[in-house]
């Protein structure tokens, strides 16, 4: 990302990743800020910054079965693109089990945690918040799934404390058998 975006503002490294992580602050996505502040062209930026190796992602079939036993329509949506997050769903082995993946173009570039984003996804999806759950590792992106009626819960190490956050849980297989 921040090679990206030192070649798409004319900045130095230091300058390109202080701009990155202020953009991801104040947006939600570093891509956001790029496209307020400058104008960017999304496509370049999601194609450039997914070019990863996903063969460094283990596979999880314990997590693989877990998800499929839960009950109901099961989407991915990140603030990624949804071929990226395919790519990583099907590194994890993780490929077939959801009903939809949606990236940040099915979103029309807003980013969560944006309550327009949410609505565009949940709305071309189906989704009835007062009946869903959702899963996510940044807090700020629980806030309005919150406060549009859905179950919450932050995924990572840390937990925080915020009236937005349901449920915390370091470990997704974990929780997700004690469900089950």
């Amino acid at each position: 990302m921040t090679r990206f975006v030192m070649d798409a503002v004319g900045v130095g490294e230091a300058e390109a990743n202080d701009l990155r992580l202020s953009y991801w602050r104040s947006y939600g996505t570093t891509l956001a800020g790029l496209m307020r502040e400058h104008g960017v062209d999304p496509d370049p930026y999601l194609h450039s910054v997914h070019d990863i190796d996903f063969s460094v992602l283990p596979e999880d079939p314990q997590l693989a079965a877990l998800i499929d036993g839960l009950p109901g329509r099961k989407i991915v949506y990140t603030n990624g693109s949804a071929p990226y997050a395919q790519n990583v769903l099907e590194a994890r082995g993780l490929s077939g089990i959801f009903d939809a993946v949606y990236g940040v173009e099915h979103a029309d570039f807003k980013p969560k945690p944006e309550r327009a984003a949410f609505e565009r996804v949940f709305g071309r999806d189906g989704t009835d918040p007062a009946s869903a759950a959702m899963f996510e590792d940044d807090p700020r992106n629980l806030a309005e799934p919150h406060a549009m009626g859905m179950r919450t819960v932050h995924v990572a190490e840390a937990e925080i404390e915020a009236e937005h956050i349901h449920h915390h849980t370091p470990d997704l297989a974990a929780f997700l058998a004690r469900l089950t």
